[in-house]
C-alpha cells in the first residue's frame, strides 16, 4: 500500500506499552496518572469494579480506555493528556485510527468483578512476556514459550476472548495478529490462505502455541507479495476498509429501495425453487450454489433500479405484454439484496421442502453458464432431503420470508434435530458501529450521548422521552448497536406496548389454537431473555416503543421486581403460567420510549417509574451532526424553515400549557432532498400538530401557521 499514514498510529502505541512496564509494580500511582488525565478532560473514567471503586487495572484495559466506542475527538484528546502526563510529548499523537479494533463499550474491561486474585497479575505477566518475545531479534525460543504458558492461563480467566489478541496487537502489532470478528470475517471470505481457518476453529479462542503459529503462517504469507498488503497491520486496515465499504453497499441497497430503518446485516430468511418444480436442484446441491436465469439481460449489478430492470426484460424477451415486475423484483432481491450468511429454503411446488442452505459468496454473474442459471450464489447446502411444508408455499422463484417469524420458526423446526453443528457453525459478521456512527446518524451532543451510554450502563432500565420528532425511536436501536459495538440485530428485540396489551402477550399465555384447545405460548420478553441467558458473554436489548400506553402492573406482573438491577440474574421468581423459576439476565437491557406530546396517556405506574431512568431527548437542530447536514442541503428555504421553527419552539417552551416536552423535533426535517416540497411538511405534519397544540387558541395557530409558510415562499 502506497499510503501509509494510518499506520501512524503504531509508534505512540508501542511507546506507551513500553512507558506502560515501568508500573507494573507500582499501579497505584498508574491509576493516579490515568484519573488525572480523564479529570482535567472532564471525561468519565472507565468503571472498573460493579460498586464503581477502583482498585486495580491491567495494561490492556489501560488500552482500551482510548481504543473502544468513543468518539473520534475524545480518542485523540485521551492520547494527547496520555502523551502529556506520561512524557511521550516527543512522539507525534496518532489522528487517525482507521483499521485498529476496538472493544465494546460495556466490555472494555481485560478483568472481571468476581475475579481471581491473580488475574489483573497474569494480565500483567502476559503484557511483559508478549513484549519480550515481540522484541527479541535472537533465537525466540525462550520468550515464545515463556509467552505461550502464561497466555494458556489467561485465557481461561473472566472476560477474556478474542478481545486478548486486539490488546496484543495494540502493542506491538507487527508480530500479534488481531483476530476481532471483523478480521476473522475478512480473512475466511478474502484471503483464507493467509492463515488456515475452518468453520469450527474461528468459534473458539486458539491456545498460545495454535495463536503464534496463526501469527507466523500470516506474517510469512503477506511476506510473499500476493497481496497489495504486506504485513499484518496493512492486513488489520484492509479489513477495516472492505468491511466499511460493505457497511455503505448495503446503506445504499437500504436508500434504493427506500427502506427507511431496516436492519441492513440482519440475516434473512428466503424461500427459493431452483427452477419449475425444483428441475436444477440436483444440479445446483452438487455444485454449492443457488441460481436464478434472465441471463440474456446480462449482468444484474449493473442495474440502478428495479424498473430499469423491469423495462430491460420487457425488450429483451418476446412478451411485451408482460409486466415483468415479479420478475424484476426477484432478480433485483438475488442480485443486491441477499447478503452472505442469509438462510434459503428450498421449495418444490407448493407442499414441499428439499433443502436447507446457508448463503457463502456476493452476486456473481457467469457468461459461460446457460441463460438458466448464470445468476450464482454460492452456497453452503447443509440439508438435502424431503420435509412436509408448513402450510402452502407461493408460487414465487425467491421470497423474502424475514418478516414472518413465526413461520421461519416453523420451518426451522424440520431440521432442528439434524446437523445441528452445521447450522450453528455458519459464521455471521456484523460490521462495527461506533460511537462516531451514532453521532453521525442521530442528531445528539457528544455529551449527551455519553451520559446516555452511562445511565443505560448504570441503571439497565432506561425510558427516552421527548416531543414529537425528537428521533426516539430511531435513536433506540442505534444506541444499542453503539453500545454492543455491532449492528447485531439479533440481540436487539422492539415490540409496541397498547391499551390491550397484557402479560399473556408480554411473558406467556395460553392461547386458542386452530382445533378449538389452548396452547401455553411464551412472549417475546421470555424469549428473548432466554436467549440472552444462554449467551451471557454479550449484551442484549429489549426496546419497547410507547411503553406508557400500556397497563404496565398488568404487562409486567411478577417482572416489576426482577428487572431492578440488582435482581438481574440473581432473584428468581415463579411465572404464573409455569412451574419455572424465571430470573430476567444481568445482559439484558432495556429501552422504553413515551411521547410527552401525548397529553392522553396517563401517568407512569410509580412502581415502574423508580426502576428506569429517565432521559429527555431534545431537539437536534443544534448539534453538529444536523448543522453538517444543513450545510451540504445547501437550500435557503430550508434554513429559513429551521430557524422559524426554533423561534416557534422557543414559544412552546415558554407556553406554560405547553413546555419543553412539546417542542417540535428535527425528525420531521431528516432525509429532505432539493426536490422535497417542504410546503408538505408544513401543511401536512407541522401546522396538525399546531392545531392539537393550540386547539382552544385558532388565532396561535393561524398566526404560526403563517410564519411557517412565509419561510419557505
Amino acid at each position: 500500500m502506497d499510503d501509509q499514514k494510518y499506520l501512524e498510529w503504531i509508534n505512540f502505541y508501542s511507546a506507551f506499552a513500553n512507558e506502560l512496564l515501568k508500573y507494573e509494580s507500582d499501579r497505584a500511582t498508574l491509576l493516579d496518572k490515568l484519573q488525572k488525565v480523564f479529570t482535567e478532560l472532564k471525561i468519565k473514567f472507565q468503571k472498573l469494579e460493579e460498586d464503581d471503586s477502583i482498585l486495580d487495572i491491567d495494561p490492556f484495559t489501560v488500552f482500551g480506555l482510548f481504543n473502544k466506542g468513543i468518539t473520534h475527538s475524545n480518542r485523540v484528546s485521551i492520547i494527547r493528556g496520555l502523551a502529556k502526563e506520561f512524557g511521550l510529548d516527543k512522539i507525534s499523537v496518532p489522528q487517525s485510527f482507521d483499521g485498529i479494533p476496538v472493544l465494546n463499550n460495556l466490555k472494555a474491561v481485560f478483568f472481571g468483578w468476581n475475579r481471581n486474585s491473580n488475574d489483573i497479575d497474569n494480565l500483567w505477566l502476559l503484557f511483559k512476556t508478549a513484549i519480550n518475545y515481540a522484541d527479541c531479534k535472537t533465537d525466540k525460543t525462550e520468550t515464545r514459550n515463556a509467552f505461550i504458558k502464561v497466555y494458556n492461563i489467561v485465557i481461561q480467566q473472566s472476560c477474556i476472548k478474542w478481545n486478548i489478541t486486539m490488546g496484543l496487537y495494540w502493542i506491538r502489532p507487527h508480530t500479534f495478529l488481531n483476530l476481532d470478528s471483523r478480521s476473522r470475517w475478512y480473512i475466511t471470505n478474502y484471503c483464507p490462505e493467509i492463515i488456515f481457518f475452518n468453520e469450527k476453529s474461528i468459534k473458539s479462542v486458539p491456545d498460545g502455541e495454535q495463536y503464534l503459529s496463526l501469527c507466523d503462517m500470516a506474517n510469512r504469507q503477506l511476506q510473499k507479495g500476493k497481496y497489495n498488503f504486506n504485513n499484518i497491520p496493512e492486513l488489520s486496515y484492509q479489513a477495516w476498509l472492505i468491511s466499511e465499504q460493505v457497511n455503505q453497499e448495503n446503506k445504499k441497497l437500504e436508500e434504493n429501495s427506500a427502506i427507511v430503518d431496516e436492519d441492513t446485516n440482519a440475516v434473512h430468511y428466503w424461500l427459493y425453487s431452483p427452477g419449475k418444480n425444483a428441475g436444477y436442484w440436483e444440479e445446483f446441491y452438487k455444485k454449492g450454489i443457488m441460481a436464478i436465469g434472465w441471463g440474456a439481460i446480462g449482468n444484474l449489478s449493473k442495474f440502478e433500479d428495479k424498473n430499469q430492470m423491469k423495462e430491460t426484460m420487457r425488450t429483451t424477451y418476446e412478451h411485451s405484454d408482460r409486466s415483468y415486475k415479479n420478475d424484476a423484483h426477484a432478480a433485483w432481491q438475488f442480485a443486491k439484496e441477499i447478503k452472505v450468511g442469509d438462510v434459503v429454503f428450498v421449495k418444490q411446488g407448493m407442499h414441499q421442502i428439499i433443502g436447507r442452505g446457508v448463503v457463502e459468496s456476493e452476486y456473481l454473474f457467469d457468461e459461460n453458464q446457460p441463460e438458466d442459471f448464470n445468476n450464482v450464489r454460492r452456497v453452503k447446502w447443509t440439508h438435502k432431503g424431503e420435509w412436509e411444508h408448513p402450510g402452502q408455499a407461493v408460487l414465487k422463484t425467491l421470497t423474502d420470508i424475514t418478516p414472518y417469524t413465526d413461520y421461519i420458526e416453523k420451518l426451522n423446526a424440520l431440521f432442528a434435530e439434524e446437523n445441528e453443528d452445521e447450522i450453528e457453525n455458519r459464521t455471521i459478521v456484523y460490521p462495527p458501529y461506533t460511537a462516531d456512527d451514532f453521532l453521525r446518524e442521530v442528531y445528539m451532543s457528544e455529551n449527551d450521548y455519553n451520559t446516555l451510554v452511562d445511565i443505560v450502563h448504570e441503571k439497565k432500565n432506561v425510558i427516552l422521552q421527548g416531543a414529537p420528532g425528537v428521533g426516539k425511536t430511531y435513536a433506540a436501536k442505534r444506541l444499542a448497536y453503539s453500545m454492543m459495538g455491532v449492528q447485531d440485530s439479533e440481540r436487539v428485540m422492539m415490540i409496541q406496548f397498547h391499551q390491550s396489551y397484557s402479560y399473556e402477550d408480554f411473558i406467556m399465555g395460553y392461547r386458542p389454537t386452530e382445533t378449538g384447545g389452548f396452547k401455553l405460548n411464551e412472549g417475546p420478553f421470555y424469549k428473548f431473555c432466554k436467549l440472552a441467558e444462554g449467551d451471557s458473554e454479550n449484551d442484549y436489548f429489549f426496546i419497547i416503543d410507547e411503553i406508557n400506553r400500556g397497563n404496565l402492573s398488568k404487562i409486567f406482573g411478577e417482572l416489576f421486581m426482577l428487572v431492578e438491577k440488582d435482581k438481574r440474574s440473581k432473584v428468581k421468581l415463579q411465572l404464573l403460567y409455569s412451574n419455572e423459576k424465571f430470573a430476567v439476565p444481568d445482559n439484558v437491557y432495556i429501552i422504553g420510549m413515551m411521547n410527552t406530546a401525548d397529553r392522553s396517556l396517563a401517568l407512569l405506574d410509580y412502581a415502574l417509574r423508580r426502576r428506569f431512568a429517565f432521559f429527555e431527548m431534545q431537539p437536534g437542530f443544534n448539534t453538529e451532526g444536523f448543522i453538517q447536514y444543513r450545510i451540504e442541503l445547501n437550500n435557503p428555504k430550508f434554513d429559513k424553515l429551521i430557524d422559524a421553527i426554533e423561534t416557534l419552539n422557543a414559544a412552546i417552551n415558554a407556553d406554560t400549557t405547553l413546555g419543553e416536552g412539546f417542542r417540535i423535533g428535527h425528525s420531521y426535517f431528516c432525509n429532505v432532498k432539493q426536490n422535497t416540497h417542504l410546503s408538505n411538511i408544513v401543511e401536512y405534519e407541522i401546522i396538525p400538530l399546531l392545531k392539537e397544540y393550540w386547539f382552544d387558541e385558532p388565532t396561535k395557530v393561524r398566526d404560526w401557521s403563517a410564519v411557517l409558510r412565509s419561510a419557505i415562499q
